[in-house]
Protein backbone atom coordinates (compact mmCIF):
# COMPACT_ATOMS: atom_id res chain seq x y z
CA UNK A 1 0.00 0.00 0.00
CA UNK A 2 1.32 3.43 -0.98
CA UNK A 3 0.30 6.63 0.80
CA UNK A 4 1.03 10.22 -0.24
CA UNK A 5 2.46 12.44 2.50
CA UNK A 6 3.43 16.09 2.42
CA UNK A 7 7.08 14.99 2.12
CA UNK A 8 6.65 12.18 -0.42
CA UNK A 9 5.17 8.73 -0.92
CA UNK A 10 5.67 5.77 1.43
CA UNK A 11 5.00 2.07 1.02
CA UNK A 12 3.69 0.10 4.00
CA UNK A 13 2.61 -3.45 4.83
CA UNK A 14 -0.95 -4.70 4.40
CA UNK A 15 -2.34 -7.37 6.75
CA UNK A 16 -5.81 -8.93 6.80
CA UNK A 17 -7.35 -6.28 9.02
CA UNK A 18 -4.80 -3.46 9.29
CA UNK A 19 -2.00 -1.61 7.58
CA UNK A 20 1.36 -0.80 9.14
CA UNK A 21 3.80 1.90 8.07
CA UNK A 22 7.11 2.00 9.94
CA UNK A 23 10.13 4.25 10.12
CA UNK A 24 8.46 7.31 8.57
CA UNK A 25 10.64 10.37 9.20
CA UNK A 26 8.74 13.27 10.76
CA UNK A 27 11.78 15.55 11.17
CA UNK A 28 15.27 15.83 9.73
CA UNK A 29 17.96 13.64 11.31
CA UNK A 30 19.29 15.58 14.36
CA UNK A 31 22.93 14.89 13.47
CA UNK A 32 26.00 17.07 12.99
CA UNK A 33 24.99 20.72 13.12
CA UNK A 34 21.42 19.70 14.01
CA UNK A 35 22.41 17.93 17.22
CA UNK A 36 20.91 19.90 20.13
CA UNK A 37 18.76 22.05 17.91
CA UNK A 38 15.00 22.20 17.50
CA UNK A 39 13.72 19.55 15.05
CA UNK A 40 13.90 20.68 11.45
CA UNK A 41 11.64 19.81 8.48
CA UNK A 42 12.18 16.59 6.56
CA UNK A 43 13.87 16.87 3.18
CA UNK A 44 11.18 15.76 0.67
CA UNK A 45 11.84 12.70 -1.50
CA UNK A 46 10.67 11.91 -5.02
CA UNK A 47 10.83 8.10 -4.95
CA UNK A 48 8.49 5.75 -3.10
CA UNK A 49 10.10 5.36 0.30
CA UNK A 50 10.02 1.95 1.94
CA UNK A 51 8.12 1.98 5.24
CA UNK A 52 7.91 -1.76 5.88
CA UNK A 53 10.65 -2.04 8.52
CA UNK A 54 11.12 -0.28 11.87
CA UNK A 55 13.31 2.79 12.01
CA UNK A 56 16.32 3.00 14.27
CA UNK A 57 15.79 3.61 18.01
CA UNK A 58 17.29 6.80 19.38
CA UNK A 59 20.72 6.44 21.05
CA UNK A 60 20.57 4.40 24.24
CA UNK A 61 22.37 1.68 26.13
CA UNK A 62 20.71 -1.59 27.09
CA UNK A 63 19.32 -1.75 30.63
CA UNK A 64 17.92 -4.51 32.82
CA UNK A 65 14.42 -3.26 32.00
CA UNK A 66 15.08 -2.58 28.31
CA UNK A 67 17.36 -4.62 26.07
CA UNK A 68 17.52 -2.13 23.19
CA UNK A 69 20.83 -0.46 22.33
CA UNK A 70 21.56 2.10 19.62
CA UNK A 71 24.21 4.66 18.65
CA UNK A 72 22.34 6.11 15.66
CA UNK A 73 21.12 9.69 16.03
CA UNK A 74 19.06 9.45 12.82
CA UNK A 75 16.01 8.29 14.73
CA UNK A 76 13.18 10.82 14.47
CA UNK A 77 10.70 8.44 12.91
CA UNK A 78 7.24 7.11 13.70
CA UNK A 79 4.99 4.15 12.96
CA UNK A 80 1.34 4.27 11.94
CA UNK A 81 -1.07 1.38 12.50
CA UNK A 82 -4.53 1.76 10.97
CA UNK A 83 -7.50 -0.57 10.47
CA UNK A 84 -8.65 -1.44 6.95
CA UNK A 85 -12.10 0.03 7.42
CA UNK A 86 -13.66 3.14 5.86
CA UNK A 87 -14.39 6.36 7.71
CA UNK A 88 -12.51 9.04 9.63
CA UNK A 89 -11.14 7.62 12.89
CA UNK A 90 -9.81 8.96 16.19
CA UNK A 91 -6.02 9.09 16.45
CA UNK A 92 -4.04 7.87 19.47
CA UNK A 93 -0.42 9.03 19.70
CA UNK A 94 1.63 6.94 22.14
CA UNK A 95 4.66 8.26 24.05
CA UNK A 96 6.64 5.31 25.39
CA UNK A 97 8.24 5.02 28.81
CA UNK A 98 11.76 3.94 29.66
CA UNK A 99 12.97 6.45 32.23
CA UNK A 100 13.75 9.07 29.63
CA UNK A 101 16.81 7.15 28.42
CA UNK A 102 15.37 4.03 26.78
CA UNK A 103 12.64 2.79 24.49
CA UNK A 104 11.32 3.16 20.95
CA UNK A 105 7.90 3.53 19.38
CA UNK A 106 8.32 0.46 17.18
CA UNK A 107 8.48 -1.81 20.25
CA UNK A 108 4.73 -1.33 20.78
CA UNK A 109 2.64 -3.40 18.40
CA UNK A 110 -0.67 -1.52 18.26
CA UNK A 111 -2.63 -3.65 15.78
CA UNK A 112 -4.96 -5.11 18.45
CA UNK A 113 -5.94 -1.65 19.70
CA UNK A 114 -6.30 -0.28 16.16
CA UNK A 115 -8.39 -3.16 14.76
CA UNK A 116 -10.62 -3.91 17.74
CA UNK A 117 -11.45 -0.26 18.40
CA UNK A 118 -11.29 1.15 14.86
CA UNK A 119 -8.71 3.81 15.66
CA UNK A 120 -5.41 4.94 14.14
CA UNK A 121 -2.36 4.58 16.41
CA UNK A 122 0.89 6.53 15.98
CA UNK A 123 4.02 5.52 17.90
CA UNK A 124 6.90 8.02 17.51
CA UNK A 125 10.49 8.09 18.67
CA UNK A 126 11.91 11.21 20.28
CA UNK A 127 15.39 12.10 21.50
CA UNK A 128 16.31 10.58 24.84
CA UNK A 129 18.62 11.35 27.73
CA UNK A 130 21.58 13.56 26.95
CA UNK A 131 20.45 13.94 23.33
CA UNK A 132 16.99 15.14 24.30
CA UNK A 133 17.51 17.04 27.56
CA UNK A 134 21.11 18.29 27.69
CA UNK A 135 21.76 21.92 28.53
CA UNK A 136 24.83 24.14 28.29
CA UNK A 137 25.42 27.91 28.18
CA UNK A 138 26.68 27.52 24.62
CA UNK A 139 23.38 25.89 23.56
CA UNK A 140 20.62 28.44 24.21
CA UNK A 141 17.15 26.95 24.45
CA UNK A 142 18.32 23.51 25.54
CA UNK A 143 16.84 21.01 27.93
CA UNK A 144 13.61 20.14 26.10
CA UNK A 145 14.60 18.89 22.63
CA UNK A 146 12.72 15.65 23.30
CA UNK A 147 9.52 17.59 24.01
CA UNK A 148 10.04 19.56 20.80
CA UNK A 149 10.42 16.31 18.87
CA UNK A 150 7.06 15.14 20.17
CA UNK A 151 5.52 18.45 19.12
CA UNK A 152 6.97 17.92 15.64
CA UNK A 153 5.40 14.44 15.56
CA UNK A 154 2.04 15.92 16.56
CA UNK A 155 2.31 18.53 13.81
CA UNK A 156 3.12 15.71 11.36
CA UNK A 157 -0.06 13.96 12.52
CA UNK A 158 -2.09 17.10 11.93
CA UNK A 159 -0.76 17.41 8.36
CA UNK A 160 -0.71 13.77 7.31
CA UNK A 161 -2.90 11.48 9.38
CA UNK A 162 -5.96 11.87 7.14
CA UNK A 163 -4.06 9.87 4.50
CA UNK A 164 -4.29 6.88 6.85
CA UNK A 165 -7.96 7.42 7.73
CA UNK A 166 -7.28 9.43 10.88
CA UNK A 167 -9.15 12.50 12.06
CA UNK A 168 -6.69 15.36 12.78
CA UNK A 169 -9.33 17.02 14.96
CA UNK A 170 -9.60 14.03 17.33
CA UNK A 171 -6.05 13.36 18.50
CA UNK A 172 -5.39 11.79 21.88
CA UNK A 173 -1.87 11.93 23.29
CA UNK A 174 -1.20 9.19 25.80
CA UNK A 175 1.91 7.88 27.49
CA UNK A 176 3.10 5.70 30.33
CA UNK A 177 5.77 6.47 32.94
CA UNK A 178 8.19 8.91 31.28
CA UNK A 179 5.70 9.08 28.43
CA UNK A 180 3.12 10.19 31.00
CA UNK A 181 5.48 12.86 32.27
CA UNK A 182 5.96 14.05 28.69
CA UNK A 183 2.22 14.03 28.05
CA UNK A 184 1.78 16.39 31.00
CA UNK A 185 4.40 18.72 29.50
CA UNK A 186 2.18 19.09 26.43
CA UNK A 187 -0.75 20.11 28.60
CA UNK A 188 1.19 23.23 29.63
CA UNK A 189 3.55 23.86 26.66
CA UNK A 190 2.48 26.81 24.47
CA UNK A 191 3.76 25.07 21.33
CA UNK A 192 1.45 22.09 21.90
CA UNK A 193 -1.75 24.12 21.97
CA UNK A 194 -4.25 22.81 19.43
CA UNK A 195 -2.21 19.69 18.62
CA UNK A 196 -4.05 17.37 21.02
CA UNK A 197 -7.70 17.11 21.96
CA UNK A 198 -7.52 14.51 24.74
CA UNK A 199 -4.69 13.30 26.96
CA UNK A 200 -4.06 10.21 29.08
CA UNK A 201 -1.33 10.17 31.73
CA UNK A 202 -0.49 6.58 32.74
CA UNK A 203 1.76 6.23 35.78
CA UNK A 204 3.24 9.62 35.06
CA UNK A 205 4.91 11.52 37.87
CA UNK A 206 4.74 15.23 36.98
CA UNK A 207 3.90 16.31 40.54
CA UNK A 208 6.06 13.81 42.37
CA UNK A 209 8.64 14.97 44.88
CA UNK A 210 10.43 11.63 45.13
CA UNK A 211 12.05 10.87 48.48
CA UNK A 212 15.53 9.42 48.48
CA UNK A 213 15.58 5.87 47.20
CA UNK A 214 12.41 6.11 45.09
CA UNK A 215 14.08 4.91 41.90
CA UNK A 216 17.05 3.11 43.44
CA UNK A 217 19.13 2.85 46.62
CA UNK A 218 21.54 5.62 45.64
CA UNK A 219 19.04 8.03 44.09
CA UNK A 220 18.77 11.35 45.97
CA UNK A 221 15.53 13.06 46.88
CA UNK A 222 14.20 15.60 44.39
CA UNK A 223 12.03 18.66 44.92
CA UNK A 224 10.62 18.34 41.41
CA UNK A 225 10.74 16.13 38.32
CA UNK A 226 11.45 19.27 36.27
CA UNK A 227 14.66 21.33 36.22
CA UNK A 228 15.22 25.08 35.84
CA UNK A 229 17.20 25.95 32.71
CA UNK A 230 19.85 27.82 34.69
CA UNK A 231 20.51 24.77 36.87
CA UNK A 232 20.65 22.47 33.86
CA UNK A 233 23.14 24.73 32.08
CA UNK A 234 25.33 24.69 35.16
CA UNK A 235 25.26 20.87 35.35
CA UNK A 236 25.93 20.55 31.63
CA UNK A 237 28.85 22.97 31.73
CA UNK A 238 30.41 21.20 34.69
CA UNK A 239 30.17 17.74 33.09
CA UNK A 240 31.41 19.01 29.74
CA UNK A 241 34.48 20.53 31.39
CA UNK A 242 35.18 17.51 33.59
CA UNK A 243 35.06 15.16 30.59
CA UNK A 244 37.16 17.44 28.41
CA UNK A 245 34.43 18.18 25.87
CA UNK A 246 34.48 21.98 26.14
CA UNK A 247 35.49 24.71 28.58
CA UNK A 248 32.81 27.18 29.68
CA UNK A 249 34.78 30.10 28.20
CA UNK A 250 35.48 28.35 24.88
CA UNK A 251 33.92 30.39 22.02
CA UNK A 252 33.71 27.18 19.97
CA UNK A 253 32.04 25.19 22.75
CA UNK A 254 28.86 24.47 20.76
CA UNK A 255 30.82 23.08 17.80
CA UNK A 256 33.03 20.99 20.07
CA UNK A 257 30.03 19.56 21.88
CA UNK A 258 28.37 18.59 18.61
CA UNK A 259 31.48 16.60 17.69
CA UNK A 260 31.56 14.51 20.89
CA UNK A 261 31.14 10.82 19.93
CA UNK A 262 27.79 9.22 20.67
CA UNK A 263 29.42 6.59 22.86
CA UNK A 264 30.89 9.23 25.17
CA UNK A 265 27.58 11.06 25.45
CA UNK A 266 25.77 7.86 26.35
CA UNK A 267 28.00 7.53 29.39
CA UNK A 268 26.20 10.45 31.05
CA UNK A 269 22.79 10.06 29.42
CA UNK A 270 21.02 9.15 32.65
CA UNK A 271 22.01 12.50 34.19
CA UNK A 272 19.82 14.36 31.70
CA UNK A 273 16.25 13.14 31.99
CA UNK A 274 14.45 16.00 33.73
CA UNK A 275 12.92 18.36 31.13
CA UNK A 276 14.03 21.94 31.63
CA UNK A 277 11.72 24.90 32.10
CA UNK A 278 12.40 28.61 31.77
CA UNK A 279 12.78 28.64 27.98
CA UNK A 280 10.50 28.89 24.98
CA UNK A 281 9.32 25.28 25.09
CA UNK A 282 8.35 25.20 28.77
CA UNK A 283 8.33 28.82 29.98
CA UNK A 284 7.16 27.90 33.49
CA UNK A 285 7.62 24.87 35.72
CA UNK A 286 5.01 22.32 34.56
CA UNK A 287 4.31 21.04 38.08
CA UNK A 288 3.56 24.54 39.31
CA UNK A 289 1.45 25.26 36.22
CA UNK A 290 -0.61 22.12 36.83
CA UNK A 291 -1.08 22.94 40.51
CA UNK A 292 -2.27 26.43 39.50
CA UNK A 293 -4.70 25.01 36.93
CA UNK A 294 -2.89 26.51 33.95
CA UNK A 295 -3.38 23.54 31.62
CA UNK A 296 -4.91 22.98 28.20
CA UNK A 297 -8.70 22.74 28.25
CA UNK A 298 -8.82 19.14 27.04
CA UNK A 299 -10.27 16.09 28.82
CA UNK A 300 -7.64 14.10 30.70
CA UNK A 301 -7.55 10.48 31.85
CA UNK A 302 -5.02 9.90 34.63
CA UNK A 303 -4.05 6.99 36.84
CA UNK A 304 -1.50 4.36 37.76
CA UNK A 305 -1.00 0.82 39.00
CA UNK A 306 -1.77 -0.62 42.43
CA UNK A 307 1.85 -1.53 43.28
CA UNK A 308 3.90 0.94 41.23
CA UNK A 309 7.14 0.80 43.19
CA UNK A 310 7.64 -2.96 43.05
CA UNK A 311 9.26 -2.67 39.62
CA UNK A 312 12.00 -0.39 40.97
CA UNK A 313 12.45 -2.13 44.32
CA UNK A 314 12.83 -5.46 42.51
CA UNK A 315 16.13 -4.21 41.10
CA UNK A 316 17.71 -4.29 44.61
CA UNK A 317 15.17 -6.29 46.61
CA UNK A 318 17.70 -8.84 47.85
CA UNK A 319 19.80 -6.06 49.41
CA UNK A 320 16.94 -4.78 51.58
CA UNK A 321 17.57 -6.51 54.89
CA UNK A 322 15.95 -5.41 58.15
CA UNK A 323 18.83 -2.98 58.92
CA UNK A 324 18.85 -1.73 55.32
CA UNK A 325 15.11 -1.01 55.53
CA UNK A 326 15.73 1.19 58.55
CA UNK A 327 18.51 3.01 56.70
CA UNK A 328 16.28 3.61 53.68
CA UNK A 329 13.52 5.02 55.86
CA UNK A 330 15.96 7.27 57.73
CA UNK A 331 17.46 8.62 54.51
CA UNK A 332 14.06 9.20 52.91
CA UNK A 333 12.06 10.55 55.84
CA UNK A 334 14.55 11.74 58.45
CA UNK A 335 12.83 12.49 61.77
CA UNK A 336 9.57 11.00 60.47
CA UNK A 337 11.15 7.60 59.77
CA UNK A 338 9.84 5.98 62.94
CA UNK A 339 6.30 7.14 62.25
CA UNK A 340 6.46 5.74 58.71
CA UNK A 341 7.86 2.47 60.03
CA UNK A 342 5.03 2.19 62.54
CA UNK A 343 2.59 2.36 59.63
CA UNK A 344 4.66 0.03 57.43
CA UNK A 345 6.44 -2.52 59.67
CA UNK A 346 9.05 -4.69 57.98
CA UNK A 347 7.33 -7.93 59.07
CA UNK A 348 8.84 -10.84 57.16
CA UNK A 349 9.68 -8.86 54.01
CA UNK A 350 11.54 -5.55 54.41
CA UNK A 351 11.79 -5.20 50.63
CA UNK A 352 8.05 -5.55 50.16
CA UNK A 353 7.47 -3.06 52.97
CA UNK A 354 9.76 -0.54 51.27
CA UNK A 355 7.83 -1.04 48.03
CA UNK A 356 4.55 -0.36 49.89
CA UNK A 357 5.97 2.83 51.38
CA UNK A 358 6.98 4.14 47.97
CA UNK A 359 3.86 2.91 46.15
CA UNK A 360 1.71 4.86 48.61
CA UNK A 361 3.85 7.81 49.69
CA UNK A 362 5.48 8.67 46.36
CA UNK A 363 3.39 7.22 43.53
CA UNK A 364 -0.21 7.13 44.77
CA UNK A 365 0.08 10.39 46.71
CA UNK A 366 1.38 12.30 43.70
CA UNK A 367 -1.19 10.66 41.40
CA UNK A 368 -3.98 11.68 43.79
CA UNK A 369 -2.66 15.24 43.81
CA UNK A 370 -2.54 15.21 40.01
CA UNK A 371 -6.14 14.00 39.76
CA UNK A 372 -7.29 16.79 42.07
CA UNK A 373 -5.24 19.48 40.33
CA UNK A 374 -6.39 18.53 36.84
CA UNK A 375 -10.02 18.10 37.85
CA UNK A 376 -10.07 21.68 39.13
CA UNK A 377 -9.13 22.90 35.65
CA UNK A 378 -10.60 20.44 33.14
CA UNK A 379 -12.70 17.28 32.82
CA UNK A 380 -10.72 14.46 34.43
CA UNK A 381 -11.18 10.71 34.78
CA UNK A 382 -9.17 8.68 37.30
CA UNK A 383 -8.25 5.00 37.25
CA UNK A 384 -6.07 2.37 38.92
CA UNK A 385 -4.84 -0.80 37.22
CA UNK A 386 -5.31 -3.37 39.99
CA UNK A 387 -4.47 -6.80 38.53
CA UNK A 388 -1.90 -8.13 41.00
CA UNK A 389 -1.58 -11.32 38.91
CA UNK A 390 -0.46 -9.41 35.81
CA UNK A 391 2.53 -11.05 34.10
CA UNK A 392 5.75 -9.20 34.96
CA UNK A 393 7.05 -7.00 32.20
CA UNK A 394 10.64 -7.91 33.21
CA UNK A 395 11.94 -10.85 35.28
CA UNK A 396 11.42 -10.41 39.02
CA UNK A 397 13.64 -12.00 41.68
CA UNK A 398 12.32 -15.20 43.29
CA UNK A 399 10.22 -14.54 46.34
CA UNK A 400 9.30 -10.98 45.39
CA UNK A 401 5.71 -10.80 44.02
CA UNK A 402 5.42 -8.37 41.08
CA UNK A 403 1.85 -7.40 41.89
CA UNK A 404 0.31 -4.65 39.76
CA UNK A 405 3.75 -3.14 39.23
CA UNK A 406 4.71 -0.02 37.32
CA UNK A 407 4.08 -0.57 33.57
CA UNK A 408 2.13 -3.83 34.14
CA UNK A 409 -0.85 -2.49 32.20
CA UNK A 410 1.11 -1.87 29.01
CA UNK A 411 0.99 -5.51 27.86
CA UNK A 412 -2.81 -5.31 28.12
CA UNK A 413 -2.82 -2.41 25.66
CA UNK A 414 -0.04 -3.42 23.26
CA UNK A 415 1.79 -6.55 22.15
CA UNK A 416 5.49 -6.26 23.03
CA UNK A 417 7.03 -8.61 20.51
CA UNK A 418 4.35 -11.24 21.08
CA UNK A 419 1.03 -11.44 22.94
CA UNK A 420 1.39 -11.59 26.72
CA UNK A 421 0.53 -14.83 28.57
CA UNK A 422 -2.82 -13.57 29.83
CA UNK A 423 -5.70 -15.68 31.11
CA UNK A 424 -9.13 -15.42 29.50
CA UNK A 425 -10.24 -13.04 32.25
CA UNK A 426 -7.15 -10.89 31.76
CA UNK A 427 -7.73 -10.75 28.00
CA UNK A 428 -11.26 -9.55 28.70
CA UNK A 429 -9.80 -6.82 30.92
CA UNK A 430 -7.36 -5.90 28.14
CA UNK A 431 -10.25 -5.56 25.69
CA UNK A 432 -12.23 -3.46 28.17
CA UNK A 433 -9.29 -1.15 28.79
CA UNK A 434 -8.72 -0.58 25.10
CA UNK A 435 -12.43 0.07 24.63
CA UNK A 436 -12.38 2.64 27.43
CA UNK A 437 -9.28 4.35 26.02
CA UNK A 438 -10.66 4.40 22.46
CA UNK A 439 -14.02 5.70 23.64
CA UNK A 440 -12.19 8.48 25.47
CA UNK A 441 -10.25 9.31 22.29
CA UNK A 442 -13.47 9.32 20.30
CA UNK A 443 -15.68 11.41 22.61
CA UNK A 444 -13.64 12.77 25.53
CA UNK A 445 -15.51 10.44 27.92
CA UNK A 446 -14.43 6.82 28.54
CA UNK A 447 -17.99 5.80 29.43
CA UNK A 448 -19.31 2.99 27.25
CA UNK A 449 -22.76 1.45 27.32
CA UNK A 450 -21.28 -2.04 27.23
CA UNK A 451 -18.93 -1.51 30.21
CA UNK A 452 -19.30 -0.46 33.86
CA UNK A 453 -20.01 3.24 34.34
CA UNK A 454 -16.98 5.51 34.73
CA UNK A 455 -17.91 8.87 36.29
CA UNK A 456 -15.60 11.87 36.07
CA UNK A 457 -13.28 12.65 38.98
CA UNK A 458 -14.27 15.74 40.93
CA UNK A 459 -13.14 17.04 44.34
CA UNK A 460 -16.67 16.40 45.60
CA UNK A 461 -16.81 12.91 44.08
CA UNK A 462 -13.22 11.66 43.65
CA UNK A 463 -14.09 8.57 41.62
CA UNK A 464 -11.19 6.29 40.68
CA UNK A 465 -12.05 3.38 38.39
CA UNK A 466 -10.45 0.11 39.49
CA UNK A 467 -9.45 -2.06 36.52
CA UNK A 468 -9.28 -5.71 37.58
CA UNK A 469 -10.12 -8.94 35.72
CA UNK A 470 -12.79 -9.85 38.27
CA UNK A 471 -14.18 -6.39 38.89
CA UNK A 472 -14.31 -3.01 37.20
CA UNK A 473 -15.74 -0.31 39.41
CA UNK A 474 -14.94 2.30 42.05
CA UNK A 475 -11.77 1.95 44.10
CA UNK A 476 -11.28 3.35 47.59
CA UNK A 477 -8.03 4.87 46.37
CA UNK A 478 -7.37 7.14 49.35
CA UNK A 479 -7.92 4.40 51.92
CA UNK A 480 -6.06 1.71 49.99
CA UNK A 481 -2.96 3.92 49.85
CA UNK A 482 -3.27 5.53 53.32
CA UNK A 483 -3.39 8.98 51.79
CA UNK A 484 -4.73 10.59 54.97
CA UNK A 485 -1.39 9.74 56.57
CA UNK A 486 0.72 10.90 53.62
CA UNK A 487 -1.22 14.14 53.20
CA UNK A 488 -0.20 15.16 56.74
CA UNK A 489 3.50 14.89 56.02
Amino acid sequence: MIVELDSGRVRGRVADEHVLFQGIPYAAPPVGELRWRSPQPVEPWSHVRDATEPGCPCPQTAQSFAGVASENEDCLVLDVTAPRTPGRKPVLVWLHGGGGTNGAGALFDAHRLAVDEDVVVVTPNSRLGVFGFFGHPALPGGGAYGIEDQQAALRWVRRNIAAFGGDPDRVMLFGESYGGLSTTAHLVAPGSAGLLHRAAVQSGFPLMRPPAGTFGPFQPALDSMWMPTAELDQVGAQIAEELGWARPDDPDAADRLRRVPVTELLGVSSVFTRPAWGGAVLPVAPDEAVRAGRVADVPVLVGGTRDEARLFVALFYEEITEPAYGELLAEAFGPDADEVRARYPAADSPGLSWARVLSDGAWAASCWELMHALSAATTTFGYEFADRDAPPIVPFPPGFPPGAHHSAEVVYQFDLGEPAPLTDAQWRLAASMNRYWARFARTGDPGDAGLPDWPAFTPERPHVQSLHPDRIGPADFAADHRLDFWSRR
